[in-house]
This record gives structure tokens, sequence and C-alpha cells, in this order.
């Protein structure tokens, strides 16, 4: 074919490479558009669940530390066009872990609440467990997108988004020292980057291959258990990654 016509040799390699990349780029589309699980993680009692319920009702309901996960479908902006899965995950330290392992693989975004009024006194535990959240959402084949929701905002103690932002900026810092390389919940098969960040340079979130977005939210709102939740915010991060 190449002595007859070079021409038309390249015009059929040329076709090849672009039904290959089509073949390809929908494969892609189509293992992303399977992910539509979006995780709620944290500690306990940073008002993940009343998040969740909030998001799927908009109304308010006592709740309390739950041992297994709870999932609903959510209808971003109202339509019946685009959904999600919200997933609810305990948040207990011995349950944590286990539970993030099960979902993992079927997230399309992380929201890593924190509880901002316990933030101060809490700080070194949520950096442990977002460290190892963070590992493990960069090692997956399709990387999660991930929000930082800094909640109870109606709270007068509550710290900001941008000081929670620095300060776990500087505990992971130190964590990555202590921890040359965390131990992941991945299986053997995959490779877990050794630690957070660049070598050499303090860390920061900018320095991830993930972005890490934070904003604030209140899930029961300003004016107690009848106002409505601030979660404004977080809708409409949800309806950006649908």
């Amino acid at each position: 074919l190449q002595q007859r016509d070079p021409t038309l040799l390249s015009a059929v390699v040329a076709l090849l490479a672009v039904l290959l990349t089509l073949v390809f780029w929908k494969f892609i589309r189509s293992r992303r558009s399977s992910q539509r699980a979006v995780l709620l993680v944290g500690l306990c009692d940073s008002g993940k669940t009343l998040l969740f319920v909030r998001l799927l009702t908009g109304l308010y309901r006592d709740t309390q530390t739950s041992i297994t996960d709870s999932s609903a479908v959510y209808r971003v902006n109202n339509t019946r066009a685009t959904s999600l899965t919200l997933i609810d995950l305990p948040g207990h330290e011995s349950l944590r872990l286990q539970f993030l392992e099960r979902f993992k693989a079927s997230a399309r975004a992380v929201v890593f609440v924190v509880d901002s009024a316990a933030f101060q006194r809490e700080v070194k535990d949520v950096a442990e467990f977002l460290y190892q959240v963070l590992i493990d959402s960069m090692s997956l084949k399709n990387t999660p997108s991930f929000l930082i929701a800094c909640n109870k905002q109606d709270i007068t103690m509550a710290k900001s988004a941008k000081l929670i932002q620095q300060q776990l900026e500087k505990e992971l810092n130190t964590l990555r020292v202590t921890r040359s390389a965390a131990p992941s919940t991945l299986d053997s098969s995959s490779t877990a980057p050794a630690q957070l960040g660049k070598k050499g340079k303090e860390f920061e979130f900018s320095q991830l291959p993930l972005k890490v977005e934070f904003l604030e939210c209140s899930a029961k709102g300003g004016r107690g258990d009848t106002g409505s939740a601030d979660i404004q915010d977080l809708e409409k991060w949800l309806a950006k990654i649908a």
C-alpha cells in the first residue's frame, strides 16, 4: 500500500488514530459517568449526617453517631436530568477506613467535613484522617473531586475556612515528616505516593495533583433548629462536579 500510494497510507493511519482516540475517550467518559457517588467523610460529630439530611430534604433532624453507611439519590438543582448518590460514611476511628475502602472506587467526589467550632482541639486527628483520605484519593485511577467543608459556621467560636486551611497545611507538613509512607487502604496492586506535596518544600494543598477546595457551611443554620441551613455554596459545588 505504501508503494502504491503513500498519501493513502497516511490517511488510513490518521483515520485509525482518530478512531482509537474516540474509543479511548468514550471508555474514559463511560467510567467517569458510572462514578456518581459523593462520599461524606470526617470525624465523629463533624455534622456529616445532618448535612446529608439537609441536602436531601432541606429539613432539620436530630442525628446520632452511626456505625454504618447511609446512601440516597441527590437530585442536582432539583432536576431529574442529573443526580448523584450521597453516601454518609461513619466517622468512628475503628470504622472510617473500612468504609472508605468499600466505597472509594465509585467516588466521583469526596467531601471531607470539618467541625469548625471544635477544630482547634481536633486539628491533629483531622489532619491524620485527611492525610489518609488524600493518599487514597490520589492513588485511584480516576481521581475524585475533593472538597473540605468547614461546617458549623453558625457557632461563634467557629474557625474560618482560610484559617483551617493554613492550620491543616502546617499539620500535614509535620505529619508527612513522621510518616514517610502512610499505610493505605488500597490493595497491593495499586501504588500509593510516599508522601504529600513536594519534597523539600513546606506543604501546601496547591502542590497536590488533585484540586482541593474549601468552603464554609452550616448544616444547622444560624436561626436554630427551625431555620434553614447555610449550604448554598455546597449545593453549587455539587452541581459543578455532577
